[in-house]
Parts: C-alpha cells; structure tokens; sequence
C-alpha cells in the first residue's frame, strides 16, 4: 500500500478479485485456459470488439499487433516499410516497429491535446508509407475519426496503443476499435489491473489467428482445423507440435485472467469516478492559470492529469517536483516525453527527424500526476494549492 497522500496508482481489487485469485487456485490450472479464453470472450463483448487476444503485458500486446500485421494472411506489411508514430508514448510503442523490420516515422504532436497531429501526419507520408500507430495518451483520444480518414485516402493500416485510455469513446465507441488493431494494459496503474496483462482487439479474423499463433511460440495449437496461417491435419500428436511462425511466449497466467473477469464488470464505474475527478480539477484550474491541463477529445478515461508549465513558469518544473514531494504528491514525466530524446534511439530504425517543438516542449516543462478510481477531492484541492502556491512565489 502506498502510504503518499497523493499516489500516482492504487489498487482496484476487493474481495472479487480474491476469490477469483481463490477458484484458480483450487482449480490447479494456472496456465493459459479456459479462464483466458473466458475472459477474451467478455473483454471482446463489452468493448464491441469480434476478437481479443490476452497476451502477458501491454508491452506484449504490441509486438503482437506489429507482428501478426507482418505476419498475416495477405499481409501489407513488409520489412522497410514506415510507420508514423508520434513523438511521445511509451518504449514499447517503438520497439516492435524497429525489431520487426519496420522504419519509425516520427512526428510532432498536438500542443493542447498531446495526440498526434494528423496535420504532421500528412506532411510525413511517403511511398514507404504503410501505416499510422497512433496513441491515445492519458486516456485521452487522438483524432481517431479523422485519422480513420487520412488511413482510408491513403491505403494506410492504423493502429491504435490504446494502453493507457481503456473505457474512452469517441462518439459512443470505444478507443481500441478504431483501427485493425488496439492494444490495451492492464497493469498495476491502468484502469483496470491483473497485475500485468494486455489485450489485443481486432475484427480481422486473418489478424486474429496470426497473433493466436504468434502468442505461443508460433505453432499451430491453438488454432481451429481449418485456417488462414497453417491448416491442421487432424493428428493431434503432429499438430500440437508444428511451428508455422517465428512466435513467442506471450502467454498470460489463468489467475490474471479470472482477476480481469471481475475487473471488467466494474470498469464502468472506474471510469466514471475518473471523470468526476477531472471535472474536480478542471474546476480548480483557474487557480493555476500559467499550468495547462491537457485538453479532452470525446470522451476521456483520464488515466492521469497532464500538467504542463506555460509564461513565467518555463524551465522551473524541478522547482515544482520539489513542491509536489514535500506536499506527498507522486509525480512523472508525460509518459516518456520526446521519446527521441533518448540515447536508445541510436539502435532504432527510423527516418529523419523533424522539428518536434511541442514534444520538446512537453519534454521540458510536462509532468503528469496519477488519477484513481475512487473520490479525490481533498487530494486534488491539495494539489490547487500546491499549484497556487508556486505560481504566486514564481512571479
């Protein structure tokens, strides 16, 4: 238990989720079962998506996005092709792209909403062009309708991380289902938890049976007698055992599973609760008018609040992390700022980078705090006057 006034994640579980933990246990089948297959059914279902494929981490559940896009039948995919991604997300936005023979594009993105520009994309697509991996940062939704456009005028795949913002919409639907492909987490700090775990959703039944090979190793097993990757032969002994695809193992545990059962019927709530804390904040924000808050497209999940230094407040953010620690207010950086920023882009494949002011921007003077599934009235009163406070004394 995290004993910060304001931490940045907390625990969703109750008594459900340990008596769930309870019926795997008793049931002495821990890896991946009928749980799992449970559980993909009734993620799928709530977020109206035909297929999902649990995998062991959000991390995981892009690498198989990436890789049962290369993989598939009729695959539009092949090695040295580019992908537009936006200049900030997470590590393992990137990582897939480069380990499966694909070039990162980077581009800029929007300065209010902190979602890729779909502007920037269209400055960015070349011939190598074949696809957008677009992030919904936060919990909240890129421009989804317009970059299901620019994907459909220029014969682009999109593809959504949509790790950090389970539960938003845009016009009733859910981020997630917006491309061929959207991943999910369900780490510890995410919406909803089962320890660690991730989720690919997808309406392609080629896609879908791609990344069920993937998952395990790259065989056959999983998969029905007739398919689109490898047909079985109907002697189990042999078909248990064929390797078709250079696969991993990705397989997530029955306990993880159960635990998300339960999770995902109170994902409603959670999400709710979340926006009421945003409506709290935004409520409280003109008392700190030189500290954007990152503004919503659609309907945001707020998996944490974006703070960014405008005016007279540029360049002091260690300044303010110094204020937030003493006041018990867990902060970090937005995601990982200008990701290209970072010494590992040396290993990574990718075109030349453009200008990125708004993500260096982020990258200097960001900082994000946590949201929660439960009240955080008093915490977020606190952090006004935290926020308060420094802006009156940095003048």
């Amino acid at each position: 238990m995290n004993d910060s006034l304001f931490p940045l994640a907390s625990s969703t579980w109750s008594a459900e989720e340990y008596a769930a933990i309870e019926r795997v246990i008793n049931s002495r089948n821990f890896t991946m079962g009928s749980e799992v297959r449970a559980y993909e059914s009734e993620f799928a279902e709530k977020l109206g998506s035909k297929y999902a494929v649990m995998s062991n981490s959000g991390s995981s559940a892009n690498l198989l996005a990436v890789a049962g896009l290369k993989y598939m039948k009729d695959s539009r995919l092949t090695e040295g092709d580019e992908i537009i991604v936006p200049a900030v997300s997470w590590s393992t936005t990137y990582y897939p792209v480069h380990q499966l023979g694909f070039r990162l594009s980077f581009v800029d993105i929007d300065s209010e909403t902190l979602n890729i520009d779909p502007q920037k994309i269209l400055d960015a697509i070349t011939p190598k062009t074949r696809a957008i991996f677009a992030v919904n940062l936060l919990g909240n939704p890129c421009d989804l309708v317009e970059l299901s456009k620019i994907a459909e005028k220029h014969n682009l795949i999109l593809i959504e991380d949509n790790c950090e913002s389970l539960g938003a919409c845009i016009n009733s639907k859910y981020t997630g289902t917006f491309g061929l492909a959207g991943t999910l987490s369900t780490f510890f700090s995410h919406h909803i938890s089962t320890m660690e775990g991730g989720i690919t959703l997808t309406d392609d039944s080629n896609l879908y049976e791609s990344m069920v090979s993937l998952r395990a190793h790259g065989w056959t097993r999983e998969l029905p007698a007739t398919n689109t990757v490898y047909n079985k032969t109907g002697n189990d002994w042999d078909d248990y055992y064929r390797f078709v695809l250079p696969g991993y193992n990705l397989r997530p545990l029955e306990i993880e599973a159960a635990i998300g059962r339960e999770q995902i019927k109170k994902l409603d709530n959670f999400v709710t609760t979340r926006r009421e804390n945003h409506q709290i904040l935004l409520g409280l924000s003109s008392r700190f008018p030189n500290i954007k808050l990152q503004r919503e497209r659609g309907d945001s999940s707020w998996f944490g609040f974006s703070l960014l230094l405008t005016e007279h407040l540029v360049g002091k953010r260690e300044a303010l992390i110094r204020n937030l620690d003493k006041a018990e207010i867990q902060s970090r950086p937005i995601v990982a700022g200008n990701f290209t920023k970072n010494p590992v882009i040396k290993h990574l494949n990718h075109s030349a980078i453009p200008a990125l002011p708004h993500a260096d921007n982020i990258h200097a003077n960001g900082l994000f705090i946590g949201n929660h599934h439960y009240n955080l009235t008093n915490q977020l009163g606190k952090l006004a006057e935290v926020l308060e406070n420094f802006e009156e004394t940095n003048v």
